[in-house]
């Protein structure tokens, strides 16, 4: 009877090993064609910080493709009140930040058709086009910074020379009055986060200016972006919170952007959160959350993705 026992157990944990086993295969073949199907699975959180996304990554920027470029030269210089003026921005500055292409390439893929049209009134650095042209879409992008439309140019100009995207120099208050292709399919951008970055002293840099008079013409250009997209089209922001520097409170810069785009007559319909590398957030808790300040490191960018139903 005991041996009977010991064998039925014996057969049982042989059992358990087997069914744990399948439940792991069919998980991790399920996560495959989710891959294959969506490049990662769409769920409300995004992190970039997997082996997958890295690698994937890596193989874009091994394209060529140099987004700081053409950015550092407008950031300014709080220290001395001067703006960099190297060509193309080649001087380093710890404040600038990199959008990422695997982004890029994931949102195009789930919220705008083959072969689309995009439209991003903040385009700052190459990124955004080029991954868009790459993948077959057509893009067009505003930004105010000469230097920066010359340096997007240059990338793809050895990137994809045969379908560049169409970067706009200009002031996107008033450019994209000008715009007469309604039928974007998909408004795709990171805008300035306030005074995070300011990038130049230009009149209509909308980071130059305080929060009451950025918000204002950012609001405009929210609006006259989604008068160009089609019925049923997407638009996605890349946001982020930001403080007041005197107070430390934040701005709720992102219900600032949902309102924007709500009263703009489109509808708030998804949000997402991607995790960013750590970086150098472990050096900021000594100043942001250390000496009695209590201010959370953010570690992370809010997705915002609203819809055009009428």
């Amino acid at each position: 009877m005991e041996n009977k026992e010991i064998k039925k157990i014996e057969i049982d944990k042989c059992s358990l090993f087997y069914n744990v086993l399948e439940a792991n295969t069919k998980i991790e073949t399920l996560k495959k064609s989710l891959r294959e199907k969506y490049i990662v699975p769409p769920f409300t959180v995004l992190d970039s910080k997997q082996g997958e996304w890295i690698k994937r990554r890596n193989e874009w920027k091994s394209l060529g493709i140099k987004s700081e470029i053409g950015r550092n030269s407008g950031l300014f210089n709080a220290r001395n009140k001067s703006f960099a003026n190297d060509k193309y921005g080649k001087k380093e500055m710890s404040s600038e930040s990199i959008f990422d292409p695997v982004l890029c390439e994931i949102l195009y893929h789930w919220y705008c058709p083959y072969g689309g049209n995009i439209l991003d009134p903040f385009a700052g650095g190459s990124v955004r086009g080029i991954v868009a042209n790459y993948l077959g879409y057509n893009y067009v992008g505003i930004d105010i910074r000469q230097e920066q439309i010359d340096s997007n140019n240059e990338q793809a100009d050895n990137i994809i020379p045969e379908n560049k995207p169409f970067w706009i120099c200009g002031d996107s208050n008033i450019e994209l009055d000008g715009i007469f292709l309604n039928n974007f399919d998909l408004i795709f951008s990171c805008p300035p986060y306030f005074n995070i970055e300011v990038y130049s002293d230009l009149e209509g840099d909308i980071s130059n200016m305080d929060y009451e008079k950025f918000k204002e013409i950012y609001r405009s250009i929210i609006k006259k972006s989604c008068n160009l997209l089609s019925i049923g089209g997407y638009s996605i922001f890349i946001v982020g919170e930001v403080r007041n520097k005197k107070t430390g409170e934040l701005y709720n810069f992102v219900g600032d952007t949902i309102n924007a785009f709500k009263d703009a007559g489109l509808v708030y319909y998804n949000e997402a959160i991607l995790l960013n590398s750590i970086g150098t957030a472990m050096l900021r808790i000594g100043t942001s959350f250390e000496r009695g300040n209590g201010k959370l490191v953010s570690t992370h960018q809010n997705i915002l993705i609203f819809k055009k139903i009428n």
